[in-house]
C-alpha cells in the first residue's frame, strides 16, 4: 500500500460520513461540493489548524502525537477498529514490520480447540488464513483440510468459492465484513507480500471486492449472527464469538454457537455424525501453517 494515498482516502471517506449538523456545526450558507465535513471543519473539531490537517490528510505531516490521533478519532467519530487503523496508518514506517515467520497454533490452544467437538470452531491468523478447523467447521463451511495449506483462507473462501455464496444466506454482509477485516490487516502489516498477493487475487477474480475494498471500511469482528443453508440438513443459525488468546493478537478463535433447544441443534447433530463418518478416522484439526 502507498501510505500517503491510504491516509488520504481513509480520512476523506471518514469525514464524508459526518454531517455538519450531527457535529453541531452551524450552517454557513455555502454550497457543499462533497458530502460530510470540509477539511477546515474536521480540523476545527479536532483542535488543529486547517494547514496541519491538510498536510496530515495528504500524508505529509510528521508522525502526529497520540493526543492528535485521539482528537481526530473523536472528531471523525471513529469506532475502535477505525481508531486502530488510523493509528497504524500514521505510525512510523519502521514500526510496522512485515510478518516473517509462519504461524502455528500453540499447543495449549490446540488442545483446548480439540475439545470443541459439538460446535463449529476454527482459528484464523494473519490475512484471515485458516490455521486450524474442526470437523463441524469443515462441514458447515468447507473442508479446509482438503485445500493446500497456502490457500486455506477465509476471505478467499467467501469471495471466490461459489459454494460460499450458496451456503451463506447473508453472504453479501459476511463477505463485505471479511474485506473490512483484510483492510484492517493491511494497515497493520502494509509490507506483507502474501497479503498483497491475496488482495491482488481477490481484485482480479471477485466482482465485488474492489467496491468493498475502496470504501476503506475496517472491522475487527468479535461477535454476531450467521445463517447458513446446508444441502444435507437445511438452515443453520448461529451466534458467533471471536476470541483472541492472551499473548497472541495475531490469532483468533472463532466459535459458532446454536441457541440451546433451537431448530439448529438437531440438524447440527446430524451433520456432526455425517461429518465424522466421512472424515478419515482420527484426522485431527491442523495445528497451523
Amino acid at each position: 500500500m502507498d501510505r500517503s494515498s491510504e491516509i488520504a482516502a481513509f480520512l476523506r471517506t471518514r469525514r464524508a460520513r459526518v454531517s455538519p449538523e450531527s457535529a453541531g456545526l452551524p450552517a454557513d450558507g455555502r454550497a457543499r461540493r462533497v458530502p460530510g465535513l470540509r477539511r477546515e471543519e474536521a480540523a476545527r473539531l479536532a483542535g488543529v489548524s486547517t494547514e496541519y490537517y491538510t498536510r496530515l490528510e495528504q500524508g505529509r505531516a510528521a508522525h502526529p502525537s497520540p493526543e492528535v490521533v485521539d482528537a481526530l478519532a473523536r472528531a471523525l467519530r471513529l469506532d475502535a477498529a477505525e481508531r486502530e487503523h488510523l493509528t497504524n496508518l500514521l505510525a512510523r514506517p519502521g514500526a510496522r514490520r512485515a510478518p516473517v515467520n509462519p504461524q502455528r497454533v500453540r499447543q495449549g490452544l490446540h488442545l483446548m480447540f480439540q475439545t470443541l467437538d459439538t460446535v463449529p470452531a476454527f482459528v484464523i491468523g494473519r490475512r484471515t488464513d485458516v490455521l486450524a478447523s474442526n470437523h463441524l467447521a469443515r462441514a458447515v463451511l468447507t473442508d479446509f483440510e482438503a485445500v493446500p495449506v497456502p490457500r486455506r483462507n477465509l476471505a478467499r473462501y467467501y469471495l471466490l468459492d461459489p459454494e460460499a455464496r450458496e451456503r451463506t444466506v447473508n453472504w453479501e454482509q459476511i463477505a463485505a465484513e471479511t474485506v473490512a477485516m483484510l483492510r484492517l490487516e493491511a494497515g497493520r502489516c502494509p509490507q506483507d507480500r502474501r497479503l498483497a498477493d491475496l488482495i491482488g487475487e481477490l481484485t482480479l477474480n471477485s466482482p465485488e471486492f474492489s467496491t468493498w475494498w475502496n470504501d476503506h471500511r475496517v472491522l475487527r469482528r468479535s461477535h454476531g449472527t450467521l445463517h447458513y443453508r446446508h444441502s444435507l440438513v437445511g438452515d443453520l443459525h448461529f451466534s458467533y464469538e471471536s476470541l483472541q488468546p492472551p499473548g497472541d493478537d495475531n490469532q483468533t478463535l472463532c466459535v459458532y454457537i446454536p441457541e440451546p433447544g433451537s431448530a439448529t441443534a438437531e440438524p447440527l447433530r446430524i451433520l456432526s455424525s455425517w461429518a465424522t463418518r466421512t472424515t478419515p478416522a482420527g484426522r485431527p484439526a491442523s495445528p497451523g501453517t
